[in-house]
């Protein structure tokens, strides 16, 4: 095999002759199956038999996945999608890796657009605006590999590695150690060369997240011991914690998530190497770690994440506010994990709250605490949210929704709801009401209850940039962090955690670094130019006139 990267514009032409049809026509379902593969040349897999049944699985992604088989192509469900099932859970979305290039899938497919700057994806369009994203097998071309138990000679060729890593029972591969000080900048910035299938799961964060599913086999293939993990629910990371998190820092809020989410115990080397590099986390970019601190509160499980986040000292880094807060109150910290525990009920009965309500909820204690003896309360607020709005370039969108249902709530405490009612930001701001009295054990007053009920459900979580009105063009400085970056995914809550005795990381000491704030004001748009009205010789007939 050529060791050469590969052209992500060049369409190598591997397919059988069953996948030459021209694009925009459909591939009969009659059409003869072709030659059973062969496993593509590498390292030897751990392969476990275990079917799933098919009814759990996207039909559109069985589709997907069967017309890149019959094509000659290796095409496996990942990610997510084969944790949760493993897991019995339902996954939230069905990914694809494959041996077939970007152009190759868009050559099998009618309904499929490529996206991506930095690493081209293919997304495959169904109705309902459902989306199977389909990407090619890459790898990280600064890594070697090894197996977790013994070195792989230096400079050897994948046909060698082959011969060499040949593993009778399975052993799994771990990223090759390398010579690497404490100062060095490990953050992943180039990530975009095709590669094989043990490559392209070496590259992945955790073991859970690197198995792979053959539907025509119905086998797990396991590169990196996840099913191991997964039997002993643990999350653990796929070579050595410290380098994996210095690489891309957000991996340590994602650990808290899948442990949160999927009642998952973390290892001990990665609870300590998210001790150890907490601080790593302000290299990441804002609105990143911003998405991940909102998908700690969407997925069921906000008060086990929140919980671990101020446990392992995250929340000391993203929210230091809140942090702070939960420091001082020690045990009387209940009202705050209380109303995450009814955000994990009206998620699970309900559905998600929106972005902005999420966002309050979480920072009501502090910001009521920030407002008390105030006058001027909006300017009290403002002042408060300035620096997490900085720190995490929170959109100006949802900064201001978040302050109007916050401020609202002295209102709505003290009975003077008739004077909201009209807002339109009413509903989200009796949720809110109704979700702090829930967590304090008090009742929920009957125009609450009337006005949660008949509130629309949140749309589901998404890629986008939260807090954007999708009827506006994006700001540039939005679109530019957009397209810089690649496209990136409940457990049982802690009903009896010792709050007043649980493990809290004391504040780095000095102040954080404040990352520029990505809001800033959008121009004023100018007024359009109004187009002549009528013909130019009837303009100049009423000039002469």
């Amino acid at each position: 095999m050529d060791s050469a990267p590969p052209d992500p514009d060049e369409a190598t032409p591997r397919r059988s002759e069953h996948a030459r049809t021209p694009r925009g026509e459909r591939t009969s379902a009659r059409e003869p199956e072709s030659p059973r593969r062969e496993r593509a040349v590498g390292p030897r897999p751990a392969v476990h038999a275990h079917p799933i049944a098919i009814e759990r699985i996207d039909p559109d992604a069985v589709k997907v996945l069967r017309r890149l088989t019959r094509a000659g192509y290796t095409a496996y469900l990942v990610g997510g999608g084969v944790r949760d099932l493993l897991l019995d859970r339902s996954p939230k979305d069905f990914d694809i890796a494959t041996s077939a290039r970007p152009n190759e899938v868009r050559n099998l497919f009618r309904n499929c657009r490529i996206i991506g700057r930095r690493f081209r994806l293919a997304h495959i369009l169904f109705g309902a605006g459902k989306v199977i994203e389909t990407a090619t097998f890459r790898k990280d071309p600064t890594e070697g590999l090894d197996l977790a138990e013994g070195e792989v000679s230096e400079g050897a060729s994948l046909v060698e590695l082959a011969e060499e890593l040949q593993p009778a029972d399975g052993t799994p591969l771990v990223p090759r150690r390398k010579k690497r000080d404490d100062d060095t900048d490990l953050l992943i910035r180039h990530d975009n060369v095709f590669g094989e299938p043990h490559e392209d799961a070496l590259r992945r964060d955790f073991t859970i997240n690197g198995l792979f599913y053959d539907l025509e086999r119905e086998e797990v293939i396991d590169y990196v011991g996840g099913m191991a993990d997964l039997e002993r629910r643990v999350v653990r990371t796929i070579g050595e914690p410290d380098v994996r998190f210095r690489e891309d820092p957000v991996r340590m809020l994602r650990a808290i998530k899948f442990s949160a989410r999927c009642d998952l115990g973390l290892a001990p080397e990665v609870y300590d190497a998210i001790l150890d590099n907490r601080l790593e986390l302000e290299k990441s970019a804002p609105p990143r770690v911003l998405e991940e601190v909102l998908r700690l509160l969407r997925g069921g499980a906000a008060h086990r994440s929140i919980w671990l986040a101020w446990d392992t000292g995250l929340l000391h880094v993203v929210l230091p506010e809140l942090a702070a807060y939960l420091d001082d109150q020690g045990a009387g910290t209940e009202a705050l994990f209380g109303r995450l525990r009814a955000i994990d009920a009206h998620t699970r009965d309900v559905g998600v709250p929106s972005d902005a309500v999420l966002l309050a909820a979480l920072l009501l204690d502090p910001a009521d605490e920030a407002m008390e003896g105030e006058t001027d309360l909006v300017t009290a607020y403002d002042e408060f949210i300035s620096t997490p709005a900085e720190r995490l370039a929170i959109p100006r969108r949802l900064r201001d929704r978040v302050r109007l249902i916050t401020l609202s709530q002295r209102r709505l405490r003290t009975g003077r709801h008739a004077s909201v009612m009209r807002r339109d930001f009413f509903p989200e701001a009796a949720l809110l009401f109704a979700l702090d009295r829930n967590g304090r054990g008090e009742a929920i007053p009957e125009w609450a209850s009337r006005v949660i009920e008949a509130a629309p459900a949140e749309p589901r979580e998404t890629a986008a940039p939260v807090g954007r009105d999708e009827r506006r063009p994006a700001p540039r400085h939005e679109r530019i962090e957009r397209a810089a970056r690649a496209p990136f995914v409940g457990g049982e809550a802690f009903g009896d955690a010792p709050f007043g005795d649980v493990l809290v990381l004391p504040e780095p000491a000095g102040s954080l670094p404040r990352h520029r704030a990505a809001g800033e004001a959008d121009a004023p748009a100018g007024s359009p130019h109004e187009a002549p009205q009528g013909p130019a010789n009837r303009r100049r007939r009423r000039r002469r006139s």
